[in-house]
Order: C-alpha cells, then sequence, then structure tokens
C-alpha cells in the first residue's frame, strides 16, 4: 500500500502475493461499479484478458452472491452450488474451491477478494480471516478513488441517473415479484376552505359515510375467496374507524365552526396524526395508516372521485411504491395484476403487510427514499427472501429472477407430488411432518402439504392486530375456526407469547433495556392470570363445542414451577367449566416449551411426572440465542453461531435422551425443523416430529425419503466428539456424496 506506482500496479501486486502466500491457483479483486455492477479489476490464474472486461450483478454467480448477502462464502466443490455461473471469457472451467469475502467500507460493499483451488479444498476459518484483514486494506486503495473514481464511489442507487440500481429494506413478506414500478401517492387538493351552510356540509359528509361503509362492504365482498382470516378482522377494524362516533363528531364541530366538509376532515386527520406522532408504541404509531387511509377514502367519496387505484391505467405486472399505506387502499388495486409491493415504511406486522401475506404478495419495508429513487413505470424486482429491490436491472439480472421464479413454479409442481406421500426414510424411520401457523390462512396448507397437522399455532397474532384484547367470545370463535380449518388433524396452541418485539397496542410500553429477556410470554401470562385465564376458557370452550381433542403449550417455561402454576390455572378453568354445567374435552394435552437453556436441568421433574409436561417442543431459534447469549436480531452475530455447532447439538441431544426416557414426544419447530441439512440432523439426534412453514413440507420431505437415518446417527457420533465451530460443512458434504437431498 505505501510502495509507489498507480493503484492498480498495487492491486496487481496484491493478488500475487495473496496467491503466492495462500498457494492459490486464483486470487482476484472485483470492484463495485455504479450500477450495483462488480468488475474484474485484477487476478493472478484468470485470463488477464479479462480484467475490466467481465462485469456481473450482485445477483449473478458465487461472486455477486458474496457481495448481496455481504457475507464470506466458503465451497469445497463449487460446481454444486446453485448459483454457480461459468463465465467462458475469464477461463474458471479447471477451478473446483472457492473462497470470497466482501470489501466493506463505510457499510456498504466496495467490491469482492476472491480465492480459488484446482482441487477440492476445505477452507478454514483462518483462510477466511486472513482474506478479510486483507479485504480492510483493499477497501481503503478503492476508497482513495484512484481506482474508480470519487464521484462513482459516493454514488448511489437511483441518483438521477437510468442506472441499474440496488435498494435494501427488511423483509415483510417473502417471495420474488417482477413488473413495472407503480407510484401511490394519493393526494387531494382542497379548494373550498370554507363553507356558507353548516347544514349542507355535515350532509356531504353523512352521504360520503355511507357510500364509504357500502364501498366497505364491497371490499369485503372481493377478498371472501381468501377464507377467514385475520384481513377480515382488519376490515371490520376499518368499519369500526368509519362508524367512530368520536370522529364524526369532530368533523361536525369543524364544519360548524366554519370549515367546507373536506378542510374539516383534513384538519381532524392533522389533528390526529400530530396526536399520535407524539406516542413512542410503534405499533400505535403504525394504526395511524389506518385513521389516515379512512380519512383520504372518506374524502374520495366525499368529492364522487374514485381512488387512484382505480382510476389509473395499470400495467399487466404492477410493483406499487408508496410511503406507507393502508390495507384497504391495496385492496384497491387489481390483485391479478399486482406482483409486489414496497414501502418507505412499515413492519411485519403492520395491517397491510397482513394482507399483503394473504394474497401472497412479496413485500419489502423500511425502504428508504424508494419514491425519490424509483421512477413511474420503471422496471422492478422485488426479492423479499433476501430484502432487496433492484431498480431497472439489466438484463441479466432479470433473466436469473425470471428463472428462479420457474423453477421454483417447477417446484411446486413436484413438491404437490410430495403430499400424499409419507416422510419415511430408506431405513424405515418415520418423521411426522407439522406446519407452524399464526393465522388461519395459513392452514389451507394442511391440505396441500400433506402435513399431519399443526405443531405450532400461535395466537398472539389476532391479539396484536386489535385495539384492545379481545374478549373470551371472540376468542372461542376465532379457536373453532382453527379446528374447523384442521378438519380433525391435531392443533398445538401456544399461549399468548408477546412481549420483547411483539407488543400490544393496550398495554404500556415496556422500556427494558433488553426486552428479550424481560417481561415476555409466560412471565407476563403468570403476572397477568386473568388474561391467562380468559384465553384458556376460550380454548376449553372451541375444543368442547366441537368434541375435539385440545393441545395446549406454554411459552418459554424458565424453570419447573413455572409450568405448574400455568398448568394450575388451566385446572382452575377446567374446574370452572364443569362447575357451570359445561363439558370439557377428552383428551387434553399439556406441553411446554423449550427455549430457555435452564429448563434443559429441570425435566425430569417435569417430563414423566403426575401432572408434568405431556410433550415437549423445543423453539430453537431462542435456545440458541440464550444458549451463545447472542442476539439474533444483532446483524453483526448473524453468522457468528452456527445451530449446527457442537455445543447446540450436545444441548438437543441430552433433551432428546431425558424426553426418550420418560416417555415424552419431543418437536422441533424453530427453524431448524425446516432446513433441510439441519432437521437432516435433528432425525438423526433422535427427533421424530419437525413443525415448519408451509413451503418447507415438501423439501423436507424429500430430504427423509432420500436419508438413512443410521448412518448419519454413526457420523454425528463421531464429529461430536470434536470443538468445530460448526459441523455444517462436514455435514453438507456428506450429504452431497451420498445423494441426500437438501
Amino acid at each position: 500500500m505505501a510502495a509507489g506506482g498507480t493503484a492498480q500496479a498495487r492491486l496487481d501486486k496484491i493478488v500475487q502475493l495473496i496467491a503466492a502466500e495462500m498457494v492459490a491457483d486464483v486470487c482476484s479483486v472485483y470492484v463495485m461499479r455504479a450500477g450495483e455492477v462488480l468488475e474484474l479489476f485484477a487476478t493472478v490464474g484468470l485470463n488477464p484478458q479479462a480484467v475490466h472486461v467481465t462485469r456481473m450483478s450482485v445477483n449473478e454467480g458465487l461472486v455477486g452472491l458474496v457481495a448481496a448477502d455481504q457475507a464470506p462464502v466458503r465451497l469445497s466443490n463449487a460446481r454444486n452450488h446453485p448459483r454457480f455461473a461459468y463465465r467462458p471469457e475469464t477461463g474458471e472451467d479447471p477451478f473446483q474451491s472457492f473462497a470470497g469475502v466482501p470489501i466493506l467500507r463505510g457499510g456498504r460493499v466496495r467490491g469482492v477478494l476472491v480465492i480459488q483451488h484446482k482441487d477440492r479444498r476445505d477452507y478454514t476459518e483462518l483462510d477466511t480471516e486472513t482474506l478479510q484483514t486483507i479485504a480492510m486494506v483493499v477497501a481503503e486503495l478503492i476508497a482513495a478513488g484512484e481506482l474508480v473514481s470519487q464521484g462513482e464511489i459516493g454514488a448511489g442507487p437511483g441518483d438521477g441517473d437510468m442506472r441499474p440500481s440496488r435498494l435494501a429494506g427488511v423483509t415483510m413478506n417473502e417471495g420474488i415479484g417482477i413488473g413495472l414500478a407503480v407510484l401511490h401517492q394519493p393526494q387531494i387538493t382542497v379548494r373550498e376552505m370554507v363553507a356558507e351552510d353548516p347544514q349542507v356540509e355535515i350532509q356531504r359528509v353523512n352521504d360520503a359515510l355511507s357510500t364509504m361503509h357500502l364501498a366497505l362492504d364491497e371490499l369485503e365482498r372481493l377478498t371472501a375467496d381468501q377464507g377467514d382470516g385475520e384481513h377480515l378482522d382488519i376490515l371490520e377494524t376499518y368499519r369500526m374507524l368509519a362508524a367512530d362516533r368520536g370522529w364524526t363528531r369532530r368533523i361536525h364541530e369543524a364544519i360548524l365552526g366554519g370549515l367546507s366538509a373536506e378542510a374539516a376532515i383534513q384538519k381532524v386527520q392533522t389533528d390526529t396524526r400530530l396526536r399520535i406522532a407524539q406516542m413512542t408504541d410503534p405499533y400505535i404509531r403504525e394504526r395511524m395508516l389506518d385513521f389516515e387511509d379512512v380519512a383520504q377514502r372518506l374524502l374520495y367519496h366525499l368529492q364522487g372521485r374514485r381512488s387512484e387505484a382505480a382510476d389509473g391505467t395499470l400495467p399487466d405486472d404492477v410493483i406499487l411504491v408508496a410511503r406507507s399505506m393502508g390495507p384497504a387502499e391495496l385492496l384497491d388495486y387489481d390483485r391479478s395484476r399486482l406482483r409486489g409491493l414496497i414501502l418507505e415504511e412499515g413492519s411485519p406486522t403492520s395491517h397491510v403487510a397482513i394482507i399483503a401475506r394473504a394474497l401472497g404478495i412479496p413485500v419489502i419495508g423500511r425502504c428508504e427514499d424508494a419514491l425519490s429513487r424509483i421512477d413511474p413505470l420503471d422496471p422492478l424486482i422485488v426479492d423479499g427472501d433476501h430484502a432487496q429491490v433492484y431498480v431497472r436491472p439489466g438484463d441479466e439480472v432479470e433473466s436469473g429472477y425470471r428463472k428462479t421464479l420457474r423453477f421454483r413454479a417447477e417446484e411446486r409442481k413436484n413438491y404437490a407430488a410430495m403430499a400424499s406421500l409419507p416422510a419415511i426414510s430408506k431405513d424405515g424411520v418415520r418423521a411426522t411432518i407439522l406446519l407452524n401457523a399464526g393465522m388461519l390462512i395459513d392452514l389451507a396448507a394442511l391440505e396441500e402439504t400433506g402435513a399431519a397437522g399443526v405443531g405450532l399455532y400461535r395466537t398472539e397474532i389476532p391479539f396484536m392486530v386489535r385495539s384492545q384484547y379481545p374478549a373470551v367470545s371472540a376468542q372461542t370463535e376465532l379457536y373453532g375456526k382453527v379446528f374447523d380449518q384442521a378438519a380433525g388433524r391435531p392443533v398445538t396452541f401456544r399461549t399468548l407469547d408477546v412481549g420483547g418485539d411483539k407488543k400490544l397496542p393496550y398495554f404500556p410500553e415496556d422500556n427494558a433495556e433488553n426486552p428479550a429477556l424481560g417481561w415476555r410470554a409466560i412471565r407476563m401470562g403468570l403476572d397477568r392470570p386473568a388474561m391467562l385465564r380468559k384465553q384458556l376458557r376460550a380454548l376449553l370452550a372451541a375444543a368442547s363445542e366441537r368434541r375435539a381433542p385440545l393441545r395446549i403449550m406454554f411459552p418459554m417455561i424458565t424453570e419447573a414451577s413455572e409450568f405448574f402454576a400455568a398448568r394450575a390455572l388451566l385446572d382452575r378453568e377446567i374446574a370452572r367449566r364443569l362447575a357451570d354445567g359445561g363439558a370439557v374435552p377428552s383428551d387434553i394435552k399439556v406441553g411446554m416449551m423449550l427455549e430457555v437453556p435452564s429448563i434443559i436441568w429441570q425435566l425430569p421433574m417435569l417430563a414423566g411426572v403426575p401432572g408434568g409436561a405431556d410433550f415437549i417442543s423445543i423453539g430453537t431459534n431462542d435456545l440458541m440465542q440464550f444458549l451463545y447469549a447472542s442476539d439474533r436480531g444483532d446483524q453483526r452475530l448473524a453468522n457468528r453461531y452456527d445451530p449446527l455447532s457442537t455445543a447446540m447439538l450436545l444441548a438437543l441431544k441430552d433433551v432428546v435422551e431425558k424426553c426418550e426416557a420418560a416417555g415424552v414426544p419431543v418437536t422441533v419447530c424453530g427453524e431448524m425443523g425446516g432446513r433441510p441439512l439441519d432437521a437432516m440432523v435433528l432425525l438423526a439426534l433422535g427427533v421424530r416430529m419437525l413443525s415448519m412453514p408451509p413451503q418447507a413440507v415438501a423439501r423436507i420431505k424429500m430430504m427423509v425419503r432420500s436419508l438413512d437415518v443410521g448412518q448419519v446417527r454413526a457420523l454425528m457420533g463421531e464429529l461430536m466428539r470434536h470443538p468445530h465451530h460448526s459441523l455444517r460443512e462436514r455435514l453438507r458434504l456428506y450429504a452431497l456424496e451420498n445423494g441426500i437431498k437438501i
């Protein structure tokens, strides 16, 4: 770096030194150019004529994968990776192994540093750390502006040009959508601020309210084909907002003060916005979108106009772009044309996200300055799986995503054939495949996937989308619909698991320094026993009415006494129901979530004892977080620990063995259960029930049917004797070599 000569000469020297010191056949540096394009800037081992000629997008090949994920990639057989892309001009054909790290500076990817070998090489953590250290040096070379101009380095996506760019956000609903941008920027100009006859204006408002109610009825009718679900609850919330007497009274008062109907609505809308903006609860602040939407719709009806969605001429494939959006606004658009949604604000629990989920539309939120960076009818790709948006993507990027969409469509056809097939391994081990669900609409996947039941029904979502704690009657009705949709398949209801990042709008703000370790889940239920008892009362009533077996699971049990205290509340509700002359389910099973390591050593006090847990369900996400004292939301730690590490696997093995000894079944309902390689390991450890998202069921069935569990068990016994940071790569290679479909 301190040597003389041009920056290019120094970069050439760097790749030569790396190749020599690491005995690599190839060392290359790719630099990020404007438009999110990676250009080969220096190489040893590849065709030198490809330097400054080979370019690729961040969605192309393994180099693009390193840049897109901003994380190292190590592969002993790169050709087997689905992102492998052969570039003939570089002469990469002979090289088998690949290791790449991102060149980062200021939180942005500046390029990618790569080494390759002709033979199969298992790269180590030390190799990665060495490359990352060198990448820091190369980042300074790029940042100096001698390789790429300072203007180009500082250029952000969409800086007033038509070049391709990439925007990042937060996944609110997974999936991929390709289409043209339609900017949702509803705006009504009020020209007459004052009115001479208040009674005429009040009548205009009342007429518009009546028309709006009829329109909401029509929206509800149009969404009936989506089945029962939270999207219908949200429309009912809209109806309540539109009928709110306090809101209507404030509008009438503003009119009596001399304003026109339009001006009065805008005044009340502004007052409400200012009041809610002072609140700190993010859920309450998001409800402002609902108020904004209702007020905007009332203005449309007042002026006899249709919504922007109904007035505009839409392309066949629409990607909506908006600052924020109410759920009814989304439903105004022709759903047959919608391919994706991009929001500058929002969160996965917002009402519009729940509606989009019901419609199967990929959504990315918190996409900063999307409206200023995207022009109307810009070609867009919404990658909800990786929380990124491609604006004006190049032909290669679009071709790659269309290929992915075709592959997924074909994959869905293949997966459909798996629905009727049992999950039985080659050596006769049967796995029970269950679903994770949180909304009624999720239960449609039971029939589609052939899952045996619901291993985890998250009951908290209906609590989070309402403005007040739902009454026992409302809960009973909801749980009854769950039983109806399950059509006799078992459903395990997890009692209310809120707190931490899952907030209830009618609960006080929790300002704990670390909410994940604070007042949440069963702790809240035991401290507010009336709340937990009402939920248990509703579950008992719903199951009794349908004569269905009832499975209840308490979350985040930390010590045995918490489980017995929660079960005692259930026993009191059973006694209460019997005393009132009501029936109770003939089959009631009570279990617990194992998410906190402390409970592992108390399992003998809980499993196989009178009044103890009838089943155990392992929440691997939280268990790993607490086991490693690693906040799973911290991006700096996102890839630091692996569930396929020796410590995590030994903990799981201990749980399974203790439960087997007590005759208590074990289910895994965390993310591990839905990932084929991880699920392979769980089966080898003795887990026989896996609960997962619907889209993972077919992949897991295919893996199970290609697996010899006994052979993997023997391998695991050997691997877990060594203090490896992770067993993932060794297990992945084993699976590939033995034809296991991961």
